[in-house]
């Protein structure tokens, strides 16, 4: 029987609800990441949950020191028991990290991510895994993102970041799918 998916949970955690991210698109997301782990829990496939941590309370990224409210995941997001916890201090969830290895030594070939923010840790982390060899899916209605200024001053809308970033991983990194094609695909 083939080894089942690996659910990766990438920093779903209270910092992003901070004013100062501005405008989010998709305010669904965390409630289709809690789906996800619903369904990976019930079929007893592997959980790996990714967060962010600042090693420094730097007033502009304080919200992922680890001393503030911030750096906790989201209740949708919550670990439970004997779940993996991979803390990360960069944009990727394989550098710094043991991720690959601990993924390898668990025979894992397939990679599902759900994240925010889908541009950020999301699609550098699906690049990795896809250019690690790993079969990777991001569940697109599980990731998120906030709107980003451009070098000229030009404010790109949440929701156009997020598709474009969805767009370019699609096919060529990263097979992207929806929540209920991800459960569909677990079996």
């Amino acid at each position: 029987m083939p080894e089942k998916p690996t659910l990766l949970i990438v920093d779903v955690q209270k910092a992003f609800d901070d004013p100062a991210w501005g405008k989010r698109n998709n305010p669904g997301a965390e409630g289709n990441v809690a789906r996800l782990l619903a369904a990976w829990r019930t079929a007893d496939a592997p959980i790996i949950h990714v967060r962010h941590r600042e090693p420094d309370p730097d007033p502009e990224w304080h919200f992922f020191h680890e001393g503030d409210p911030g750096f906790e995941f989201k209740p949708e997001a919550m670990p439970v028991a004997d779940e993996l916890i991979v803390t990360k201090g960069v944009n990727s969830a394989f550098i710094g990290t043991d991720l690959e290895e601990r993924l390898r030594a668990a025979g894992a070939t397939t990679v599902v991510i759900a994240a925010i923010a889908t541009d950020h840790c999301g699609s550098t982390t699906a690049r990795m895994s896809g250019n690690l060899g790993f079969e990777t899916w991001v569940v697109g209605d599980a990731c998120a993102t906030f709107d980003r200024e451009g070098p000229d001053g030009e404010v790109f809308s949440a929701d156009l970041i997020h598709r474009t970033s969805l767009a370019s991983l699609h096919n060529e990194f990263a097979d992207v799918v929806s929540t209920d094609e991800a459960i569909a695909r677990l079996g």
